[in-house]
């Protein structure tokens, strides 16, 4: 945990849900607090944002994690196997509680719904609305995963078995508004030709990252969803030209190295240098 909090990663994901054995379930607790108090203590700019994969609600868990782990310092917390709207409502209503009691303000620790089964996909949007702690959602696009294993198809670098679930989180997520689309592990530390892969295909269809099993896989990650150079500097000329044209009172619509452009093609460029921490105010 020590390590990870050192890696260089946007955000730490601390797991007490399958990497920990029923038996070790309270000393996983312990442990992870102690590693959000650590990570808190961290310089201000070195800090990443700190999560915790909490049990499933239906585990009966939830509520032995929830008072053991949240504290200040603690930012999220990544809810898996959510299918019912009960359970984000009933998670919610945990963390209302916990919040009061370590004297934080109410709402500071937010939830990422995490996708891993046909019904959760299913009922991907009502679960988002659920909560207005849900900010981002993940989609378990692991190799031999939950989701795939319960939709009972096969897995391929190509994407395809997995696409139409990959795209309806992605869909549902962006329809909720404010909520960012986050995707799954990659489980094959030893194929980065396959991660990158993977990963280009997860950006083009409008993920915003992954989660990462591995130091390793952070540098690769982190260029397959950056916006490539050429990119930022077509759609920077777009809103340089646009905006010139728009403030002499012209017409709205222009052409850019021969594409036509016009107010919805102006405010995709500006979403994109937003994306690209661009963003012309």
């Amino acid at each position: 945990m020590a390590k990870a909090a050192e890696s260089g990663a946007d955000a730490v994901i601390f797991d007490l849900e399958d990497s920990v054995p029923i038996s070790a379930k309270a000393e996983a607790r312990g442990l992870v607090a102690q590693a959000i108090d650590k990570t808190a203590a961290m310089p201000a700019g070195a800090r990443p944002v700190v999560t915790v994969r909490t049990n499933a609600v239906a585990t009966g868990l939830l509520a032995d994690d929830l008072a053991a782990i949240v504290r200040p310092g603690l930012d999220a917390v990544f809810l898996p196997k959510a299918e019912h709207v009960e359970e984000l409502q009933q998670t919610a209503a945990l963390l209302d509680r916990q919040e009061a009691a370590a004297g934080m303000k109410q709402g500071t620790v937010e939830i990422v719904i995490m996708f891993e089964s046909a019904l959760g996909v299913h009922r991907c949007l009502d679960l988002i609305k659920a909560s207005p702690r849900v900010t981002a959602t993940c989609f378990g696009s692991a190799r031999d995963g939950d989701l795939q294993t319960d939709l009972g198809c096969n897995w391929s670098i190509e994407g395809t078995e997995l696409l139409y679930a990959r795209s309806k989180v992605l869909l549902e997520t962006r329809a909720a508004g404010n909520v960012f689309p986050f995707d799954g592990v990659f489980s094959d530390l030893n194929d980065e030709q396959g991660l990158v892969r993977d990963s280009t295909l997860s950006a083009r269809l409008g993920y915003v990252g992954r989660t990462v099993i591995h130091p390793k896989q952070i540098a690769p990650v982190r260029q397959a969803y950056a916006v490539p150079a050429a990119e930022v500097a077509y759609y920077e000329r777009v809103v340089r030209e646009f905006e010139a044209v728009e403030k002499s009172g012209a017409a709205a619509a222009i052409t850019v190295e021969g594409k036509l452009v016009d107010y919805a093609m102006y405010q995709r460029a500006k979403r994109v240098l937003a994306y690209a921490g661009l963003d012309r105010k």
